[in-house]
């Protein structure tokens, strides 16, 4: 029905419990998920990612038969300054993370491109190498678990929320093996052209997140605002993309019981670009 390479987040149905959003995706003909695990947006995994939570999740999912691409999670604001035992706290729940990510069949794990906000805590290239170091460092523990690590990057709402502070993470993580995730709506929203993202960062993009946007609002349903997908879809073919998109459709311009409709219209409309 849909292209394969297409899924859906469970965050465009974050309003339901974690059940009822995979049946939802399922009911809908999506065969593949991006599972929300991000605290505050989506409570589909809980923060407090203890053994049992693992196995819970883990065994949700299986139960829906749907496949997993990817698990976005967040360990916490990775420019901050921590010391030791902060550092350890960290570790535990990317750890939890990545068991949760591998147990699932996921390919990889996201995390955040730093903290939620556009100030530096010590300095933009400081904050830079902090956030690509433990970057790096997260990406070389889920080595250890078989998956990927990945990215968001840019993203509005954090630190490297343009296309300069994306470029210049890109950078610093060039070689380390950490995949970048795009998303059309945070380039729009941040008044960036993801023709020029797409140029910038060739080689570099593992996923891709689908809603639409206008120059500082995310939260629109495609077709509602400035991107143009079929333009962007093209330069990612014509740049060697092959890999999967998925609808993140963390709206606001439509009702909850409005959400399956318009999930499978945006569906509909990207398989006919993919």
């Amino acid at each position: 029905m849909f292209n394969p390479r297409l899924g859906c987040s469970s965050i465009s149905f974050r309003h339901q419990d974690l059940s009822t959003a995979l049946h939802t995706i399922s009911g809908l003909g999506l065969e593949e998920i991006d599972l929300g695990a991000l605290p505050g947006v989506c409570d589909h995994v809980p923060y407090d990612l203890d053994a049992g939570a693992v196995t819970a999740v883990t065994a949700e999912v299986a139960a829906s038969g749907l496949r997993v691409r990817s698990v976005n999670g967040d360990i916490g604001d990775l420019n901050a300054v921590l010391d030791a035992g902060q550092q350890a706290a960290r570790d535990r729940h990317l750890d939890a993370l990545l068991t949760l990510t591998a147990n699932t069949g996921a390919k990889a794990l996201v995390l955040p491109c730093g903290a939620l906000g556009h100030e530096p805590v010590r300095s933009l290239e400081e904050d830079l190498d902090e956030i690509a170091r433990q970057l790096i460092r997260a990406g070389q523990r889920a080595a250890e678990f078989g998956v990927e690590l990945w990215t968001e990057s840019l993203h509005f709402l954090r630190f490297c929320w343009n296309l300069e502070r994306a470029e210049l993470l890109a950078g610093r993580l060039a070689g380390s093996g950490v995949g970048i995730v795009m998303d059309f709506s945070h380039i729009v929203a941040a008044g960036e052209d993801p023709l020029e993202y797409i140029e910038r960062h060739q080689g570099r993009i593992a996923h891709v997140h689908l809603r639409d946007a206008v120059p500082g609002n995310i939260n629109l349903s495609i077709g509602n605002g400035h991107a143009d997908f079929a333009a962007g879809l093209r330069s990612l073919a014509g740049h060697g993309y092959t890999g999967h998109f998925s609808l993140e459709l963390e709206t606001r311009d439509v009702t909850h019981d409005e959400r399956p409709a318009a999930a499978a219209k945006a569906a509909s409309f990207i398989t006919d670009l993919i």
